[in-house]
């Protein structure tokens, strides 16, 4: 039996950089384009990449809440935490690397696989920041 695939678009921002910073991620179910989950998490003050970082790991998070055994798509507007993620980039930053370890540790035993997307088809996820930045608080949905 193949293991049930789920898609995670995340995004990050900050107002500032650094400034006000948030992560956000949608879960969706690729087979029928329904959004499962939304998620966004207010980080507080960081750099953009901090929060990209942050929105892709409560992604990550979140999916595997709903399916542990699922394999796992990642879209992301960041050239940088995709390379990264993908081994291809160095991570020089402190908290990106934490961020990273965090992010492979959830990822152990799980099928994934990184794509870049243009950041128009994003949105859903950027709303999913923008909102927790907006509220200066962390949801799940």
């Amino acid at each position: 039996m193949t293991a049930r695939e789920l898609l995670i678009e995340a995004d990050g921002g900050s107002r500032g950089n650094p400034g006000p910073a948030a992560g956000g991620a949608v879960v969706i179910d690729p087979s029928t384009g329904e959004v499962i989950a939304e998620v966004g998490v207010w980080v507080g003050t960081a750099t953009n990449n901090v929060a990209e970082y942050s929105g892709m790991l409560a992604g990550v998070r979140r999916a595997l809440e709903i399916d542990p055994d699922a394999a796992l798509t990642i879209r992301m507007d960041s050239k940088l935490v995709v390379e990264q993620m993908m081994g291809r980039w160095k991570i020089k930053h402190p908290a990106m690397a934490e961020l990273a370890a965090e992010a492979r540790q959830a990822l152990t035993g799980t099928p994934v696989r990184f794509e870049w997307v243009p950041r128009l088809q994003n949105s859903r996820a950027d709303k999913c920041a923008n909102d927790a930045m907006d509220s200066r608080a962390s949801f799940s949905r």
